[in-house]
C-alpha cells in the first residue's frame, strides 16, 4: 500500500519534520556507498525496494526507515551479490516482523523455514557447443551460418557459444516469421553494442577503483544499467508504435 503525502498521517514518522529529500538522501548514503548515485536511488524506488512519501507537488519525502531500508538494500547488494527481488523479499519479511536468514544468491527462504520459490533459471552453461545451440534453439546450419554472416551470433575461437546465445537464436527465428530477416536486424545489434559501450563507460571506472568492494559494486551496477538500458528502449518502441505491451 502507498503510504500517505507528507503531512498527513505518514507511515513510521512523526511529523513532516523528519522527512528528507532525496538529495540529503544521497548525501547520507555517500558515507558508506560512495558511487550511489539519484539515478540508483530512483532505480531502487521503480523495483519496489522503497515507497518515500510524496508532497502535493510530486517531491519525494524519504523517512530514516526509507534510508536505513536502502542502506541495507546496497550493502546486501555489495556485501551477498544478491538480486534485487531476492533483497525485496527478504527486507519485506523482516518488516512484517519475522526473522528469515539471510538468503543465498540461488533464492530466497520464507519464513516457514521452507525454500521458497527458486528465481527464473538462465542457461545452466556458461558456454555451449554448436551441436547444443542448434539443438536447443531448433535451427539449422544453415540458418545459424546466415546470423553468423550477419554478427547476430558470434562463435569463440574454440567454436563454442555464449549460453545466451540460444535465447538470440530463438528471438532472431521468431522474427523471422514476420519476414525480418538477418539483414533487417544488424541495426539492432549495432543499437546493442552501442547501449553496450554506454555502460562500459560508466562501470569503467568502478574496475579500476583501489576498493575492492567498489570494484566487486561493478557487476551488479553493470547489470542494473543494462536492464535500465533494456527497458528504456522497450519503452522507447512502444512509444514511437503507439502501442502498450500487456
Amino acid at each position: 500500500m502507498r503510504r500517505t503525502p507528507a503531512g498527513g498521517a505518514g507511515h513510521g514518522t512523526a511529523g513532516g519534520d523528519r522527512l528528507v529529500s532525496i538529495g540529503s538522501v544521497l548525501n547520507r548514503l555517500r558515507e558508506e556507498f560512495p558511487e550511489v548515485t539519484i539515478s540508483k536511488i530512483r532505480f531502487l524506488e521503480a523495483e519496489g525496494l522503497v515507497e518515500p512519501q510524496r508532497t502535493p507537488s510530486g517531491y519525494r519525502k524519504f523517512s530514516p526507515g526509507d534510508v536505513e531500508r536502502l542502506a541495507r538494500v546496497l550493502r546486501m547488494q555489495r556485501d551477498h551479490y544478491l538480486p534485487l527481488k531476492v533483497i525485496r523479499e527478504h527486507l519485506d519479511a523482516l518488516a512484517r516482523g519475522e526473522r528469515p536468514p539471510l538468503p543465498s544468491q540461488g533464492g530466497s527462504t520464507g519464513s516457514s523455514g521452507e525454500a521458497a520459490e527458486s528465481l527464473p533459471e538462465g542457461p545452466t552453461a556458461a558456454r555451449v557447443g554448436r551441436a547444443e545451440l542448434l539443438a536447443a534453439a531448433e535451427v539449422t546450419e544453415e540458418k545459424l551460418g546466415e546470423w553468423e554472416a550477419y554478427g547476430l551470433i558470434t562463435p569463440s575461437a574454440d567454436s563454442s557459444y555464449e549460453a545466451e546465445s540460444v535465447t538470440v537464436a530463438r528471438l532472431i527465428a521468431d522474427l523471422g516469421r514476420f519476414g525480418l530477416e538477418p539483414r533487417h536486424l544488424r541495426a539492432m545489434k549495432a543499437a546493442a553494442d552501442r547501449d553496450a559501450g554506454l555502460v562500459e563507460q560508466v562501470v569503467a571506472p568502478l574496475r579500476r577503483h583501489r576498493n575492492p568492494q567498489t570494484r566487486a559494486h561493478a557487476e551488479a551496477t553493470t547489470r542494473e544499467l543494462a536492464a535500465l538500458s533494456v527497458r528504456l528502449h522497450s519503452v522507447l518502441v512502444q512509444t514511437a508504435l503507439g502501442v502498450r505491451l500487456p
